[in-house]
């Protein structure tokens, strides 16, 4: 039999090729080329205006506390366990007594609307559809109630200690009467960090649209467009009270200096019990020493936290500080590692060494800014699968059998 020349070879070869449909959604199209929360955060710093990426993005001073978050993960290798059946990998457990389907909660994170109008309303949906627990700051531009009423997911309503305690014995009454889980008490804002990239872009919230800004508006017409058309944003939890809103520009840390109360004490977590019947997660442990006053004074979770980098610079590592934690006060309390999460595989390597959950912010940020709601549902679905096939190319089958055996802790 004769053979195809060369001309008829290529259009039969022409006839097998597949071309990919084309997807009218920009928002689809975006995500197809998020792989990674890396590619994520790319994607949300072409989208966003310069202030807003830098607000999300940036840590304080010269944000060495921010990189050696994510470097730890990078430093810490596995030492994987070869012929196991891990046909079937279980990434479930629990935290704070109610099973979870992988051990994460989603950090607070205040104004999130500058990523995307929906804001904390997006996340807050999100995490029910993953069955995880969202935390909503103080800070948030959605209230206790707007969140609850969008959610019947597991919602933790994060607490900064304010000078008018009044006003804070009212939210945590208003966070109960929504049917939220627990407090979660940050303990690291006594004065406000220097976050350098917000002063040298003079930065406030909300944003301002002047002539500083005309031409980055420009550049950024999709968000600055939802920006003039949706209602203004404001620190929705405070709204209407004398302690300010942010419906008038303001720098932030002049917000935290005027209205936080550096005076927060130990007493003031037996204040915040005496009002509260639910579990709290103190957030912002940085020391082995405040760890064991924790477990001490009956708190059923802390979260090793240095603020994501935005508050001392050269904190510590919540996970270089894991270990020593857990050897401490693991069998009395649950310790939640905050901080550099960007890989199902970080969450591994946190709850070998001991944790019993992370908690990440700015990967569902990153998320946000770049697809609004649909980027917050990826990233939790791309945390999920980096996580279950980490421990499947580890020979581990489930969450309990995780333990420092697979690390190598020389590296």
């Amino acid at each position: 039999m004769q053979s195809q020349t060369p001309r008829k070879r290529w259009f039969g070869s022409l006839r097998e090729l597949r071309f990919r449909g084309l997807e009218l959604s920009p928002t689809k199209r975006r995500l197809r080329k998020g792989v990674s929360v890396s590619d994520l955060r790319a994607i949300a710093k072409r989208r966003l205006p310069r202030g807003v990426f830098d607000y999300i993005d940036g840590g304080a001073e010269d944000e060495l506390a921010l990189r050696s978050n994510s470097d730890a993960y990078r430093r810490m290798t596995f030492r994987p366990r070869v012929l196991k059946d891990v046909s079937e990998v279980d990434t479930s457990s629990s935290l704070l007594g109610k099973p979870i389907p992988y051990p994460l909660a989603l950090a607070p994170t205040g104004f999130t609307r500058i990523a995307d109008p929906a804001g904390e309303l997006a996340v807050a949906r999100a995490a029910q559809r993953c069955g995880l627990p969202y935390s909503l700051s103080t800070l948030g531009t959605r209230s206790i109630e707007e969140v609850a009423a969008v959610s019947t997911g597991r919602l933790w309503f994060q607490v900064y200690v304010w000078k008018d305690r009044g006003l804070v014995a009212e939210m945590v009454e208003r966070a109960a009467d929504s049917g939220y889980e627990a407090l979660c008490l940050t303990v690291d804002t006594a004065v406000f960090g220097k976050r350098e990239r917000d002063v040298r872009r003079g930065f406030t919230l909300p944003p301002k649209l002047g002539m500083s800004t005309i031409l980055d508006g420009i550049i950024h017409p999709g968000w600055t467009w939802q920006f003039l058309t949706n209602d203004p944003i404001v620190f929705a939890n405070v709204a209407g009270r004398s302690v300010g809103e942010g419906g008038e520009t303001v720098a932030l840390a002049e917000f935290v200096s005027n209205q936080f109360d550096p005076g927060l004490s130990w007493s003031d977590v037996e204040w915040l019990r005496a009002r509260w019947n639910g579990p709290i997660v103190l957030k912002g442990i940085q020391t082995v020493d405040d760890a064991r006053i924790a477990a001490d004074e009956g708190l059923e979770a802390i979260a090793l936290s240095n603020h994501g980098g935005r508050q001392l610079d050269s904190a510590p590592a919540p996970l270089d500080l894991l270990p020593e934690v857990v050897d401490a006060v693991g069998d009395r309390i649950e310790i939640i590692c905050d901080g550099g999460v960007r890989r199902g595989s970080d969450i591994v390597k946190a709850l070998a060494l001991g944790a019993t959950a992370c908690m990440a912010g700015r990967a569902y940020l990153y998320g946000l800014g770049a697809a609004g709601e649909a980027g917050v549902d990826h990233v939790l679905d791309l945390l999920a699968s980096d996580m279950r096939r980490t421990m499947a190319l580890i020979g581990c089958r489930t969450v309990k059998e995780l333990d420092r055996d697979y690390l190598d802790l020389g590296a």
